[in-house]
């Protein structure tokens, strides 16, 4: 969906969580499906995820990913922006699918961002955190944001499971590789499924943007 103006809107930061985990399918992916009041991607099915609140900066996070996932992303961003991308990812996964990566620890933050980390006695913790991608909605978009994935193995990551907060998402299921390319994807999430099987499969390469220059898509390392 393009905006009625010609002006294209500012993009939003936004942190997205790719959480796997080993079955006996296989590996299998968490995704869930927008459901149809959403102006953006309506219908779709897609990873937790959403834009940064600013509280997220000030988030109770037990510790940061570090090294050049970190180094990527302070290459066009304060550190504090790029911990608050984490923390918003973190925080999305557990409101839309009521997955808790975290630590055992207690937390003085009263912010409502962080209830059911507090009521389960753990503290966000954006140490197994691995960037994935970073995507930049095109231009002439009703919502445009700068999204950044990352992935979790969601077998050491997970510390607890809660009810869902939101119904942002429905649906919210763990598919295999396969059954993921048989749902209504975005373009940007097919992107990402391709990005997070490279960087499995090859650990020491680089994460990749994908944007649009001069109305073409362009894919280039961070």
């Amino acid at each position: 969906m393009t905006a009625k103006s010609g002006l294209s809107l500012r993009p939003k930061l936004a942190g997205t969580l790719i959480l796997t985990r080993q079955s006996k399918r296989g590996r299998e992916i968490l995704m869930g499906k927008r459901s149809t009041r959403h102006v953006f991607m309506p219908e779709q099915y897609v990873f937790p995820g959403g834009r940064v609140d600013r509280a997220d900066s000030y988030a109770p996070l037990a510790g940061m990913m570090e090294g050049e996932d970190l180094a990527c992303m302070c290459r066009v961003m304060s550190e504090r922006r790029a911990r608050a991308a984490a923390a918003a990812a973190i925080r999305e996964t557990a409101e839309e699918a009521g997955y808790l990566v975290g630590c055992e620890g207690r937390i003085t933050s009263r912010h409502p961002n962080w209830t059911a980390f507090r009521k389960s006695s753990l503290q966000p913790d954006a140490r197994p955190l691995r960037l994935i991608a970073r995507a930049i909605t095109p231009p002439r978009r009703v919502r445009r944001f700068d999204a950044w994935f990352f992935h979790a193995d969601a077998d050491e990551a997970v510390a607890g499971i809660v009810k869902r907060e939101s119904d942002e998402l429905t649906d919210v299921r763990w598919v295999t590789r396969e059954e993921a390319e048989a749902l209504p994807l975005p373009h940007v999430t097919r992107f990402v499924l391709g990005e997070l099987d490279r960087r499995l499969q090859q650990p020491a390469s680089r994460p990749r943007h994908i944007r649009e220059l001069a109305r073409r898509m362009q894919i280039d390392p961070l």
